[in-house]
């Protein structure tokens, strides 16, 4: 059970996520996270000591969300790349919040967790890749910057999304992530198009 500081502290971070999300760091308004959240700004300052504070804890939650509902393995790239998809089309504010933070471009915004970047470890890349099942040219930091960039590229697209039909809307949204999955099968396939080497 939650003491009241721990609902007053959650319900900040919930308040300040739509927030944060709809008017990054500068255009949020403390006063908006406060009532929303129905704690006092001085509440609010004693949990998190600034604006910017605030908005770093943000980031980082969102990270720790997204990182647990990843698969981290190495061996189903093309699993996380569709588990990817679908979390980021699920939480757009979460790919908004990032966008946001390139944009501040303020030193200490990027959260500093220890869950790391979501997907598979590098050494699981690396070993991955030695056993033949992921194309060995590929650096695998780089590698795991390309499939998330696959992920989440119709969630950054500037094209809007399909509003028709429930239907048709599904069936629009399963061929943009069957898309996605297959271009992450073509980059991963052992001595397939890879690096044109």
């Amino acid at each position: 059970m939650r003491t009241d500081g721990e609902a007053t502290r959650a319900r900040i971070l919930a308040a300040a996520r739509t927030e944060f999300a709809r008017y990054g760091l500068a255009g949020s308004r403390v006063d908006r996270i406060a009532a929303e959240a129905k704690a006092s700004k001085e509440r609010l300052y004693a949990y998190f000591g600034d604006k910017k504070a605030l908005f770093a804890a943000v980031l980082a939650l969102n990270l720790q969300e997204t990182t647990d509902r990843i698969p981290r393995d190495a061996l189903d790239l093309p699993g996380f790349v569709g588990a990817m998809f679908d979390h980021a089309t699920q939480n757009p504010d979460h790919l908004r919040m990032l966008d946001w933070a390139r944009l501040e471009n303020e030193p200490g915004l990027a959260p500093r967790t220890p869950c790391g970047r979501p997907g598979p470890a590098t050494e699981d890349v690396v070993r991955a890749q030695e056993q033949g099942i992921i194309d060995s040219r590929w650096d695998p930091e780089d590698l795991i910057t390309l499939l998330l960039s696959l992920a989440t590229a119709w969630a950054q697209s500037p094209e809007t999304l399909f509003t028709g039909e429930p239907e048709a809307k599904d069936e629009f949204r399963s061929r943009r992530r069957n898309a996605a999955i297959a271009a992450a099968c073509r980059l991963l396939e052992p001595k397939g198009p890879g690096l044109g080497k």
